[in-house]
């Protein structure tokens, strides 16, 4: 008798947590088809890879829990855009993603229970306890993903400095823009893996029939890189200008080594106010004690003596 309380308050704040995902989601109605818009319109943009096992499994697994609760069209989208920048460019990853937000808010609270339980604590002072496992839950997919975003793109900036380099001599060479990119994607493979898969995907793009212009365009649009972007927006004017493409890639190149010689001068410069607060706190007392002890021992002797 006493289990069912506390799997009573489980079960109705586990349906709160939805009924608030759902309000904050929005959009019941024409969600599907909204989906399989955004699936079409990014087959235009990427080439995506072929499905393994695991995936058409978590496919089938995610399918129920977003016909029971889907989201809205524009959280759609702005999920699909931060997936791609993660480097998820299947078309199951949205559904995937969603089950795996859902899959936590039911993990973490249930798992806190059960620690309680374990525990000997009163359920009637752990509430506190359990809505930090919902709010554990609800956060954790969401910080993981944005970790990758800003791992991937912190990869391909610091890979796109090299690319660069090797675009250049390629085209001094004699190579035509897509011939000293596929060259550029195979030199980079094992030193900077996720700028050689870019390259090699505007490459792909290019071959089954792409116009320059819009391969160029895909890949600043699902990547999230500044750099990047300014890249193709260069390689975009140069090839409807006619300038020399060499030319405009070293004086690209040039500005974008000074934007990383500013941006490590920037984080030099702000590595002394972040130890600041570590000195002060963890630093200074021991120095303190160390310098003031033996002072300290002898004024309290002196005085005792007295």
């Amino acid at each position: 008798m006493p289990i069912i309380i506390p799997i009573s308050i489980f079960v109705f704040v586990v349906m709160g947590v939805v009924a608030v995902y759902l309000a904050m989601g929005g959009g019941w109605g024409g969600v599907n088809e909204r989906l399989k818009q955004l699936n079409n319109q990014d087959r235009k943009t990427a080439v995506l890879p072929k499905e393994s096992p695991v995936a058409r499994i978590a496919e089938k697994m995610a399918e129920p829990i977003n016909r029971i609760i889907p989201t809205s069209a524009s959280n759609a989208g702005k999920l699909r855009k931060r997936l791609l920048f993660a480097g998820f460019r299947a078309q199951n990853a949205p559904m995937n993603y969603r089950a795996l937000q859902l899959l936590s808010l039911v993990v973490f609270p249930l798992a806190t229970i059960f620690v309680l339980m374990l525990m000997g604590r009163p359920f009637q002072g752990s509430m506190p306890w359990l809505v930090c496992g919902v709010l554990v839950g609800y956060l954790t997919p969401r910080k993981i993903l944005d970790s990758l975003v800003d791992r991937r793109q912190q990869d391909l900036r610091s890979g796109l400095a090299d690319a660069l380099d090797l675009l250049v001599v390629s085209v001094e060479a004699g190579l035509g823009l897509n011939q000293a990119m596929v060259r550029v994607s195979s030199e980079l493979k094992t030193v900077h893996p996720e700028i050689s898969k870019e390259f090699d995907l505007v490459n792909t793009e290019i071959r089954i029939g792409r116009a320059h212009v819009e391969a160029l365009r895909n890949l600043a649009g699902r990547t999230g890189v500044d750099d990047l972007r300014g890249l193709c927006a260069m390689l975009i004017q140069a090839d409807r200008f006619g300038t020399s493409i060499a030319r405009g890639i070293r004086v690209y190149s040039e500005s974008l080594r000074t934007r990383r010689r500013q941006r490590a001068e920037q984080a030099a410069q702000k590595a002394a106010v972040k130890l600041l607060l570590p000195l002060a706190v963890f630093l200074f007392p021991t120095l303190f004690i160390a310098l003031l002890g033996p002072a300290a021992l002898q004024l309290m002797d002196a005085f005792g003596g007295r």
